[in-house]
C-alpha cells in the first residue's frame, strides 16, 4: 500500500507542484484546505472514517496563524511527521524549532527534495515504531538520524545519557538495522556482577578454572560471534577487566578464564554509560585507551526534562499500549492531568513515565487519568526526588587538568615531606647529634646526612638550631622541634643559594609553592 500525504493548500502554487511530483514517486497524495479536513484525515483510523491516517504532512504556508498551532499539536498527538514550507524572509530553524515541525524546507522548494526529504521522514518514522524510540522533538530526531548514519558500519558505539533514557533501545536500533540485524544480540550489566563473575560472563571458561566450575562454558563474546554485544554501564567495569576488553578490541580475540588457546571473534561492540567516561578518566577511574577505543561512534540521550514537547506523546502511546496489554477500555488523560506529567522533572526519565502510566491506567477508578490520579511527589515538584543534572559530552576543561596536576603534585609532596620527618624520627640516636647537609657541602649531595659526636653542640639544653662553618649545615640539638629544624635547613638553604627561592626549594628537594608557604608560615624574609 502506498504511502499516504496530505498537502494543505495554504499556498496553492507549491501545493500542486509537490502534489504532481508526489503522484509521479508512487505516493497516495490528498490537497486539504482546512483544518477539519485534516483531522479527519489524522483520527480517520480511531473513528473508523473512511479516509486513511496519513503518514506525513506537507504544510505549504500559513505557518504563523493559529490554524497551523493546531493542525500541528493534532499531528503530533497521533504522532504523524509534518514538512514545512518555510518563507525565506523567515529564520528556517528557529521557525521549525517553535512550530515544533519535524523538518522544514526553504520555499521555493524544489519538488524532487521535498519527495526525498517526505521518504525519509516517513522511513524515520517507521524506524521509531519499530524501536520504541518515541518523540518528535529536535534532540530525538537528532538520535534516529545518527543511528540511522551509524547502523550500517562496524565501528564501536558509546552511547550516553541518564539511566531510563532508553540506551538500550538505541543500541538494539543499531543492531536491528545493521548488517548484522540475523545475528545475536548479547545484553551484559558490567555493574551487576563482581570483577570474578564479570570475566567468566564475558570471556567464559574452562573447567577446573575455578572453584565451582564443573564444566567449561561460553562467555557472552562466543554468544555473541557474528552479531553484536551490548556493555551496559560500561562506567562500572572493574580495572582488571577494563584491560582484557581492550585487548579483545584491538586483537578480536580473548582467551577463557583458565584457558591457554587464544578464541577469535567477530562481534561488534556498543557500550552505554550513565556517567560522563571522560570525567572518569580524568579521575583515573576508567582507562583513557578503553575510553578512545569505544567512543569511536557516539550518541547522546538527552534527559526527558529537556524534551517536554514529547512527554504528551509518550503519554498517550503508553496508554494505549497498557490498556491494550490489560484488555480493559480507557478514556485517556485529562488536560489538567497532562499538564502536571509535562511540567514534572522526571528524574527517572522515560523509564518512570512509563512505570507511573502503567499504575495509574491499572489503578485509576474512572477509566481516565485525572490530577488526583498522580503521585504527591509527581505533582509536588518540592516532594520530587533529587534530579542528577547530566550534561551533554563536552571536551574536559582546561582548567580541571591543571587543578588536578596541582592536587597531584601537592599529595606527593607532602607524602615525601611526611615519610622524610618520619624517618628523621625513626633513625636520629638519643647520644649523637645529626648534621644535615643542605646545598653542595662536602662528603654529600643536597639532602645528605652526617653524624657528629654528641659534643659538637656548645649546651645540650639550647634547642636553638644552629648553622655549621660554612652556612651550609644545621646542626641538631636535643630539645629541637621538627619545625625548627625545617625553619632552619630552609634558611640555610637560602643562604647557600643567596636567596634564590627557585633554587633553594631544588636544593630542599620540595615545590616552590611549598617553598613560598613554609617562608610565610616561618616569617622568613
Amino acid at each position: 500500500m502506498a504511502d499516504r500525504v496530505l498537502i494543505t493548500t495554504d499556498d496553492l502554487e507549491h501545493a500542486v507542484r509537490v502534489n504532481a511530483t508526489l503522484e509521479q514517486s508512487g505516493f497516495d497524495t490528498a490537497m486539504v484546505s482546512s483544518l477539519d479536513d485534516v483531522r479527519q484525515a489524522v483520527r480517520g483510523r480511531e473513528t473508523g472514517a473512511g479516509s486513511r491516517e496519513p503518514d506525513a504532512i506537507i504544510l505549504t504556508g500559513g505557518l504563523h496563524e493559529s490554524t497551523a498551532q493546531r493542525l500541528l499539536a493534532a499531528a503530533r498527538e497521533h504522532a504523524v511527521s509534518t514538512l514545512g514550507l518555510v518563507e525565506s524572509t523567515d529564520d528556517p530553524k528557529r521557525i521549525g524549532h517553535e512550530l515544533g515541525l519535524t523538518a522544514w524546507l526553504v520555499k521555493p522548494a524544489d519538488p524532487a527534495e521535498v519527495t526525498s526529504t517526505v521518504r525519509r521522514l516517513i522511513e524515520r518514522r517507521r524506524l521509531q515504531q519499530r524501536t520504541g524510540i518515541l518523540g518528535e522533538s529536535p534532540p530525538i530526531q537528532e538520535v534516529l538520524v545518527k543511528i540511522e548514519q551509524i547502523a550500517p558500519v562496524t565501528s564501536t558505539v558509546l552511547i550516553e545519557g541518564e539511566s531510563g533514557t532508553g540506551k538500550e533501545l538505541v543500541a538494539r536500533a543499531v543492531h536491528d538495522l545493521s548488517p548484522r540485524r540475523g545475528k545475536p544480540f548479547i545484553a551484559v550489566n558490567s555493574a551487576g556482577l563482581p570483577e570474578t563473575l564479570l570475566e567468566s560472563e564475558l570471556f567464559g571458561h574452562e573447567k577446573g578454572a575455578f572453584t565451582g566450575a564443573a564444566e567449561r562454558r561460553l562467555g557472552r563474546f562466543e554468544l555473541a560471534n557474528g552479531g553484536t554485544i551490548f556493555l551496559d554501564e560500561v562506567g562500572e567495569m572493574p580495572a582488571a577487566t577494563q584491560v582484557k576488553l581492550l585487548r579483545v578490541l584491538e586483537d578480536k580475540s580473548f582467551f577463557r578464564v583458565g584457558g591457554t588457546q587464544p578464541i577469535s571473534v567477530d562481534v561488534r561492540v556498543t557500550a552505554a554509560t550513565n556517567k560522563s567516561l571522560k570525567e572518569a578518566v580524568t579521575l583515573g577511574r576508567f582507562r583513557d585507551d578503553l575510553f578512545y577505543r569505544l567512543n569511536v561512534l557516539s550518541v547522546y540521550l538527552p534527559p526527558l526534562r529537556e524534551r517536554r514537547s514529547d512527554i504528551p506523546l509518550l503519554v498517550r502511546t503508553f496508554i494505549a499500549e497498557i490498556a491494550k496489554t490489560h484488555d480493559r477500555p480507557f478514556k485517556g488523560i485529562t488536560p489538567e492531568a497532562m499538564q502536571i506529567l509535562v511540567e514534572a522533572d522526571w528524574p527517572g526519565n522515560v523509564r518512570q513515565l512509563k512505570n507511573l502510566i502503567e499504575s495509574m491506567v491499572v489503578l485509576s477508578p474512572e477509566g481516565e487519568i485525572r490530577a488526583s490520579d498522580i503521585p504527591p511527589d509527581v505533582r509536588d515538584r518540592s516532594r520530587a526526588l533529587p534530579v542528577r543534572i547530566a550534561t551533554p559530552p563536552s571536551p574536559p576543561r582546561e582548567i580541571a587538568g591543571q587543578e588536578l596536576e596541582f592536587i597531584f603534585r601537592t599529595l606527593v609532596e607532602l607524602k615525601m615531606q611526611v615519610e622524610e620527618l618520619r624517618h628523621r624520627i625513626e633513625e636520629r640516636p638519643l647520644e649523637r647529634v645529626e648534621v644535615i647537609e643542605v646545598g653542595g657541602g662536602s662528603g654529600g649531595g643536597a639532602g645528605s646526612r652526617q653524624l657528629a659526636p654528641a659534643t659538637v653542640a656548645e649546651d645540650p639544653l639550647d634547642s636553638t638550631p644552629t648553622a655549621g662553618p660554612n652556612g651550609g649545615q644545621v646542626i641538631y640539638k636535643a630539645g629541637m622541634t621538627m619545625s625548627d629544624v625545617e625553619r632552619a635547613a630552609i634558611d640555610a638553604a637560602l643562604r647557600e643559594t643567596r636567596g634564590n627561592r627557585r633554587k633553594a626549594a631544588e636544593t630542599l628537594g620540595i615545590g616552590e609553592r611549598t617553598l613560598y608557604r613554609k617562608l610565610k608560615e616561618y616569617a622568613i624574609d
